[in-house]
């Protein structure tokens, strides 16, 4: 029978459930009970490949492989004595194009700043270690020589007897039921044995984690998809080799992977055309150990290529066909962390690489549940990054890109268009029409630049800078000289109000809140490890009534700090984000623009620098904040949704004669980069506000606010890192994309935040966190490039107005 109650329970028994429980335990959390419906590991991790690489360009991805590796090769064996079986082979990442070549390059340089053992090389060093496959048009390769492959019911069953042995039960053959909150807050876990009343739930369900989603209200988004690899006859050339061939992975022609399997060959394929989904409404409960029937029709071009690719494999027989079912979430990362808009419902599924990422992401989500925080920035594992328009119908639209995607090159904004637009704003179409390339954040379409003098209406990729780079250039110069103008509807928008909506916030912001009405403030929220949660712009709109900005991607997690942080307060929280919208307009004729459209008057004695007003534009009441993100004379209008449009053309026709310009998000970073303003790169769950140097922004005199001591016990210690802003040569067409490694004397001392060109300074720039003995204003270092060193220097003040004297111009 099941305990009546636990600290936590886990639904869920393969790799990621079962690398949670061993992680909980690890971290001192020992109450805690697993459920397994079938025998651990009989869903999607007992039919994996069990490949690993240090092969990716995500920094925190990163972070979590070097440890999967490392607990593979050695640590979990000698920990359990269960055998995992670990096979450290090494492995070769393939390009044929420039392109790859490039995608390689940054993933070296990536891959220095989390110190790999990780090279670039060319053909023959590939023949040495691998003479069997065909290299012709091979360019080069990323070699990875601690990579390798593992057995995943192996590391399963080590990580249950980890669990096990430091008091985690778990139970096998009891199927939940059901997942209920209870109106004390703890959760009721229904089984085929009892229930289990406990304070944390986790969906750690794998392909059942959606619908285990729907019994509790939640809507967790992700499509299983079925994946092959084949298994071929012994190969006679193998029968001799003294050691196991490097894992190749060959992602043009193959779209997957080939390896040896023993003495056979193992061929993996994601086909880039004609995805196949499974159980979109409902996994079936009696489904254990489920494979599916081999679909060659589908797959048969690229297992041809494997062909071509691999000679001595083209004589064989298959005498293993593995097509099985792999959660896919609309955008590949997996469901980590909180649910959203319950509280201690934890998600730990979504994860279609269970082998290669598990294990690491089961330790920050235990680090997550137990302190506070995780140790690595989990904004693109964060489930609560998608909100309601993530429908079922959506869910598998975007898991079937994302299928096709798997082995295509990552470039930088990379821009996935299927099931779009969701939420367009009332200028949608207006923008459009004039040239404006859109993006999706939080569902919303938002500018990123504009087409203009015959360049396409389309993403142009690449690593390294194209005719993009000069239209941002154009925009930024019109904002720069003259006026511009931006669709910021995106951005989050919440009040609080009520006769406590002073208080309630006053202790969960570090910074004092404005007291007069139109008064504006920048702060941050922050967990209880003291770690920044969110950058938050507060209005004060009245009495008792204050106006919430912050970026999109972090609404509901706002929305959630708000609510599970709220005792007793009076107060109401409001979501304006789907109602309101808003506009930026910004440079030195903004002032001009406004006026011709407004009867407020907008000098600096009469309206104030980060000063708010509600006032009449164009005929609609709406509210101006005198702020801005490009560092600029400029205003933000925020107001109903239905005026926008209005608001929009009129601010146009004013400023056609000043030489208005629409510009978009891209143009928006490389102006906030030159004014040294920090943003979600930078403020992330990883850092203190005295880490990323933000104290400016907060007031230690003040009451209590949730983070005090644990920002002022930072304050107290020496840092271990701290946020720098660096100017970088710009010589040669490649300004990096974060995750770049900083060097003095040849030495890692840190790693790239964001970067991004700033057109009017005419340098590279970049925000890194740094050893703090090297983050001294004027200090010399080099920052690798893909793959190059470049000269870099320490910046005291933004590049751009370091006094800040344009955004407070009076006329």
């Amino acid at each position: 029978m099941v305990p009546s109650h636990a600290r936590v329970v886990i639904v869920g028994g393969g790799v990621m459930g079962c690398g949670l429980a061993y992680h909980l335990a690890h971290e001192g959390w020992t109450d805690i009970v697993l459920l397994e419906k079938a025998e651990l590991t009989s869903g999607s991790t007992w039919h994996a490949a069990g490949q690993i690489t240090h092969s990716t360009s995500s920094f925190g991805l990163g972070k979590c492989v070097d440890y999967n590796i490392g607990l593979y090769a050695g640590k979990l064996e000698e920990e359990t004595g269960q055998s995992v079986t670990w096979h450290g082979c090494g492995s070769f990442r393939l390009a044929y194009t420039d392109d790859e070549m490039d995608w390689l390059r940054h993933t070296l340089s990536v891959g220095r700043s989390l110190g790999f053992n990780i090279e670039l090389v060319g053909p023959e060093r590939i023949r040495e270690l691998h003479p069997f496959y065909n290299l012709d048009g091979v360019q080069g390769a990323l070699h990875t020589p601690d990579d390798g492959h593992v057995d995943p019911s192996g590391v399963t069953q080590a990580m249950a007897i980890g669990a096990r042995k430091l008091g985690a039960r778990i139970i096998r053959r009891c199927r939940a039921t059901d997942i209920k909150q209870l109106p004390s807050g703890e959760w009721k876990v229904s089984t085929e044995q009892g229930d289990i009343i406990c304070e944390h739930v986790v969906n750690a369900g794998g392909t059942y984690a959606r619908q285990m989603g729907e019994w509790s209200g939640l809507q967790l988004p992700m499509t299983s998809m079925t994946h092959h690899y084949f298994v071929t006859d012994t190969v006679p050339e193998f029968q001799d080799l003294d050691y196991e061939l490097p894992v190749i992975r060959d992602d043009k022609l193959v779209s997957g992977y080939i390896r040896m399997e023993q003495k056979s060959g193992l061929i993996g394929i994601y086909e880039k055309e004609n995805p196949n989904t499974v159980w979109e409404d409902h996994c079936p409960w009696e489904a254990e150990n489920e494979l599916f029937e081999a679909d060659y029709d589908r797959i048969m071009p690229w297992l041809e290529n494997s062909m071509d690719r691999m000679p001595i494999f083209a004589n064989l027989g298959i005498k293993r066909e593995v097509h099985g079912a792999i959660s896919h979430p609309p955008d590949g990362n997996p469901l980590i962390g909180p649910a959203p808009g319950v509280k201690n419902y934890w998600c730990c599924c979504g994860t279609q690489i269970g082998i290669g990422w598990g294990p690491g992401l089961t330790r920050e989500l235990a680090q997550w549940m137990v302190h506070g925080s995780a140790n690595i920035s989990m904004r693109e594992f964060d489930p609560r990054r998608f909100g309601d328009y993530a429908t079922k119908d959506w869910q598998v639209i975007k898991a079937k890109e994302d299928y096709c995607l798997r082995h295509e090159i990552p470039f930088p904004h990379f821009n996935r268009l299927a099931g779009r637009p969701i939420k367009p704003s009332p200028l949608y179409e207006r923008l459009k029409d004039k040239g404006a390339v859109y993006e999706e954040v939080y569902g919303h379409e938002r500018p990123r630049w504009f087409a203009k003098d015959g360049v396409t209406q389309e993403d142009h990729y690449s690593f390294r800078r194209n005719v993009v780079h000069d239209m941002v250039a154009a925009e930024v110069k019109a904002v720069r000289e003259a006026v511009g103008i931006m669709d910021i509807s995106a951005f989050t928008k919440v009040e609080v109000t009520g006769p406590d909506a002073e208080a309630f916030l006053d202790r969960l912001v570090a910074n004092k809140l404005p007291k007069k009405t139109g008064g504006i403030v920048l702060t941050h929220l922050l967990n209880r490890r003291g770690r920044i949660e969110i950058e938050l712009t507060i209005v004060k709109l009245g009495d008792d009534r204050f106006y919430l900005v912050c970026a999109a991607f972090f609404e509901q997690r706002l929305l959630d700090h708000l609510t599970f942080n709220r005792e007793r307060e009076d107060i109401q929280v409001i979501k304006r984000s789907d109602d309101w919208s808003a506009l930026a307009l910004q440079g030195p004729q903004s002032r001009a623009v406004l006026a011709a459209n407004t009867d407020a008057s907008l000098d600096n004695a009469s309206f104030r620098w980060l000063t708010a007003q509600e006032i009449a534009i164009a005929g609609h009441k709406v509210w101006a904040f005198r702020m801005s993100y490009a560092g600029e004379l400029g205003w933000e209008i925020h107001g109903p949704r239905d005026v926008v449009l209005d608001i929009y053309d009129a601010l146009w026709a004013s400023g056609e004669g000043h030489g208005i310009a629409d510009y978009g998000s891209f143009a928006m970073n490389a102006m906030r980069m030159e004014k040294m303003f920090k943003g979600a790169g930078e403020l992330t769950n990883e850092v203190t506000l005295p880490e990323a140097d933000v104290m400016r922004f907060v007031k230690m005199d003040k009451g209590d606010f949730l983070g005090k001591a644990e920002t002022q016990a930072s304050l107290d210690e020496d840092l271990p890192w701290v946020c720098a802003y660096l100017s970088i040569e710009a010589d040669g067409e490649e300004d990096g994309h974060g995750g770049e490694a900083v060097l003095k004397d040849g030495k890692v001392v840190g790693t790239t935040a964001s970067v991004a060109y700033g057109h009017t300074v005419g340098s590279i720039l970049a925000f890194a966190y740094m050893k703090p003995e090297t983050a001294t204003p004027g200090t010399e270092l080099a920052v690798v490039i893909m793959g190059q060193e470049r000269r870099a220097r320490v910046l005291g003040e933004p590049a751009y107005d370091p006094e800040s004297l344009k955004p407070r111009a009076d006329g």
